[in-house]
């Protein structure tokens, strides 16, 4: 067990997580994260003992060199950080991790337990995943809260997926029966270009925390890395007919109900018509997410 004594005391805290793996197509939310950490400077006050957690065939510890003789070992984890964002009366937890191996309840439970110990006082969860969204457009958002009010409240777009859940879904369900209130934000990656990073749905994110918490989030250089990013899909598209055929129906589906979140088999599938238009017999698949 994790022991959290010695937390700081913060002020009006909110806690903002992410979760590396299936609930991270792209990278994209634990890159928000990641941001958040670096513009804000924030320390790290405490970690989960991935020993309960993880499988270290499947997460690795990372061995390396330090002063040029000293070897330390970095153990995959789920870490808590505080940042205090400047002119702003509050703080801000960051929780950043990897989707666990195992005992799903009882990592959510220490999570709720290191938030109760510091009186956090929502939690908003990030995540990504794939969907048939053309590059062009404004990466779709959707999400859930607690409560139909809330959702309203935060013109929140509710989400139609049923099946498999990620960690994302299971910890969001453990904070609301502690009645802790709970948002969940999901960017929608489009499928043929999930390789990391992706600048636009991390930069997505970043501008739903900011309107959600009313937090000032310094963006530095992710509007540029963004518009890099849909050059280089644009350069694709144009050297790629079938691409940018693909491309072009998208745009039009945009508003129908084809635009929704596609499940595993309807992206693989996707795939397969695409690859088989392009006569080609590899790429990404429905898992990298």
């Amino acid at each position: 067990m994790t022991e959290f004594d010695g937390l700081p005391v913060l002020r009006d805290p909110v806690a903002i997580a992410a979760f590396e793996g299936w609930n991270d197509a792209a990278d994209a939310s634990t890159a928000a994260v990641e941001h958040l950490e670096q513009v804000w400077k924030a320390r790290t006050i405490t970690s989960l003992d991935p020993e309960e957690f993880y499988d270290f065939q499947v997460n690795r510890p990372i061995v390396s060199l330090a002063e040029g003789e000293t070897r330390s070992i970095e153990w995959p984890t789920t870490r808590f950080s505080v940042a205090s964002p400047p002119d702003v009366e509050r703080d801000v937890v960051l929780i950043r991790g990897i989707e666990p191996s195992m005992r799903w309840r009882t990592f959510c439970g220490e999570i709720l337990e290191a938030c109760h110990s510091l009186e956090v006082n929502r939690v908003v969860l990030l995540g990504a995943l794939l969907a048939d969204v053309p590059y062009t457009r404004p990466l779709p958002i959707s999400g859930s809260a607690v409560s139909r009010d809330a959702a309203m409240r935060y013109n929140l777009a509710p989400t139609r997926y049923d099946g498999p859940t990620g960690i994302v879904g299971v910890l969001h369900e453990a904070c609301s029966r502690a009645e802790l209130d709970t948002l969940s934000f999901w960017v929608h990656v489009p499928h043929y270009a999930n390789n990391p990073p992706c600048p636009k749905a991390t930069l997505g994110l970043l501008h739903r925390v900011e309107e959600v918490l009313d937090l000032p989030v310094p963006m530095m250089n992710l509007a540029e890395e963004s518009a890099e990013w849909e050059q280089r899909l644009r350069t694709a598209a144009d050297q790629d007919a079938e691409l940018g055929e693909y491309v072009r129906e998208l745009e039009e589906r945009v508003g129908d109900e084809g635009l929704q979140p596609l499940s595993g088999d309807e992206i693989a599938q996707e795939f397969e018509r695409y690859l088989r238009r392009r006569g080609g017999s590899s790429g990404p698949t429905a898992g990298a997410w």
